[in-house]
């Protein structure tokens, strides 16, 4: 099921990107290192652009209810630097994977994110990361984060798929609300296979949260001058997060 533009809004579901091979080859090495120093493709007209991924399964309510908030920030903090389309990605359920166009205003963005709510089911990060790869060949999408706190996939293949978006020149941000060992060490590595950046979160500190995805929007509307021209504590643990 592919992905669509939809002029009136609505959520498309998404599949899987085919897959391309990954070796171990000192050729696939310097590729894979060359797309980590990529800075983020704009579009023709001058606007960044994002993909937002959230994890939106079982008590996560009250996390997806704080970026319906914050995404008007996002939008905000990519003006600056020519403005930032952006497109709601989320899981929930036994098999709901959805993607809604990219929209550029947070009017927009928000109202379609409060008609979801959460529930309950699996993790379906691997066709989140499907996703991303079909969108960076069609739309030339460069950098997406997620906000997660869970990973009942196999870490393996996870890697893989991250390894398919680092040749396509994609950053991932993977935003890890709570303590979990072992979804630290995920995220972790998908973020550091696209040369992306990994950062905890306190869910009973909502500004933590705020500043990351608004210098992640900077980020992504002007690359790494807007982001090292941001002084904000977002700003900086990202910059250390992405030198790691």
């Amino acid at each position: 099921m592919a992905t669509r533009d939809d002029s009136k809004g609505k959520l498309a579901e998404t599949k899987a990107a085919g897959s391309v091979p990954v070796s171990g080859s000192a050729e696939v090495e310097a590729f894979l290192a060359a797309a980590r120093s990529m800075p983020p493709a704009r579009p023709a007209d001058g606007r960044g652009r994002l993909s937002f991924a959230l994890d939106a399964t079982g008590s996560r309510q009250p996390t997806w209810t704080l970026a319906c908030d914050i995404q008007a920030d996002m939008f905000a903090s990519a003006a600056a630097y020519g403005g930032l389309d952006m497109q709601i990605v989320y899981y929930r359920g036994q098999d709901e994977c959805r993607a809604s166009p990219f929209v550029r205003d947070a009017a927009t963005l928000g109202g379609l994110m409060r008609r979801i709510s959460c529930m309950g089911g699996l993790t379906q990060i691997n066709r989140i990361l499907g996703h991303l790869g079909k969108e960076a060949e069609r739309s030339g999408l460069r950098a997406a984060v997620f906000v997660g706190d869970a990973v009942e996939e196999d870490p393996a293949e996870l890697k893989e798929a991250a390894g398919q978006l680092a040749l396509r020149g994609v950053k991932l941000f993977m935003f890890q609300e709570g303590y979990d060992a072992r979804v630290e060490d995920v995220f972790r590595g998908l973020a550091q296979v696209t040369g992306g950046a990994w950062c905890r979160f306190d869910p009973s500190a909502p500004g933590e949260l705020r500043q990351l995805l608004a210098a992640v929007a900077a980020y992504a509307a002007g690359g790494q001058m807007a982001l090292t021209s941001r002084r904000d504590d977002g700003a900086r643990r990202l910059i250390a997060a992405m030198g790691r």
